[in-house]
């Protein structure tokens, strides 16, 4: 059993943070942002060619986060690879000792730096996630035959409670646990009410009981950065009050960690929310402060 899913069983409300792999083979990248993190964060989870960007492999980087000591959670996205390649990363990566995953459907190819590329989506991520639960509970793969060894792995999903129509959010998440999603990892929340309603249904179906849920959070760097997610980024749900706030803020880094601090005192109190995902997106060196304020320093220490 990985720390992460101890934790979580033990009742911790639980901090993880992502890290960014590095358009590039310098280890010493994911090394660094470890290290920033070692004593703050109960696992990383580690980015799988995010924004259709080509990046140093999820794969690659969360054994280097491993060595550097910190959990590592491993993104597969089915964009890039099809069932075969999906399921001999896996076996892959169980085999190395990693033993988190978050099994994502993956942007469009058209959103990055290779735009032209062929995409795969062979498979979307509820069918990712059951492909992964039956490799490891029925021992078989996609296509009936028997796998080998002892398969240790906890599963998660992606979910965005503001994603329209609303209304079926908490369906797909339904889905998603019942194909095999152990936790959640949700986009990151900007507007408490709105996730306070998804959380309302999430419990009415008693989901928080099948799957522990982390809220998404985003500390925000700037006025730009705010308005540009507002706009540009879909799925993301910004209410007009926080960009004012950065607008009027004379100091708008610290009213961006500030904002963060506020959304995760917030969450922590909504029953069904067992721990937060810190997105700090090319700013990992924030997070320590933010866990430190939001009153979750120290973390448990690893065995």
């Amino acid at each position: 059993m990985s720390f992460l899913q101890k934790l979580l069983k033990s009742g911790t409300f639980v901090v993880t943070a992502e890290v960014g792999p590095p358009k590039g083979c310098e280890r010493s990248v994911i090394e660094k942002k470890c290290r920033e993190l070692f004593d703050y964060v109960d696992a990383v989870n580690v980015t799988d060619n995010q924004t259709a960007i080509v990046r140093l492999s999820s794969f690659a980087s969360s054994l280097i986060a491993r060595e550097c000591g910190v959990e590592p959670v491993m993104q597969m996205v089915c964009r890039d690879r099809n069932r075969i390649a999906l399921q001999s990363d896996f076996l892959g990566a169980c085999a190395l000792g990693i033993e988190n995953f978050l099994c994502l459907t993956g942007d469009h190819q058209s959103m990055g730096n290779h735009p032209h590329s062929k995409n795969v989506f062979d498979i979307d991520s509820i069918q990712l996630l059951q492909i992964l639960s039956d490799l490891r509970d029925k021992k078989v793969f996609q296509n009936g035959e028997a796998v080998k060894g002892e398969i240790r792995a906890f599963l998660g999903a992606g979910e965005n409670p503001f994603a329209d129509p609303m209304e079926f959010r908490v369906y797909r998440l339904a889905k998603k646990i019942e194909a095999g999603a152990q936790f959640i990892q949700t986009q990151a929340v900007f507007d408490l009410e709105p996730f306070a309603r998804f959380m309302e249904e999430v419990r009415a179906m008693k989901l928080h009981e099948r799957a522990f849920i982390l809220a998404g959070v985003i500390p925000v760097k700037s006025l730009n950065a705010i308005r540009y997610m507002q706009s540009e980024v879909p799925g993301l749900v910004i209410p007009p009050f926080l960009v004012e706030r950065m607008e009027k803020a004379r100091d708008p880094k610290e009213e961006g960690i500030a904002m963060c601090v506020e959304i995760i005192e917030a969450v922590k109190k909504i029953e069904g929310v067992r721990g937060v995902h810190i997105m700090a997106i090319a700013w990992e060196s924030v997070v320590p402060e933010i866990v430190v304020r939001s009153g979750l320093y120290p973390r448990p220490k690893r065995g």
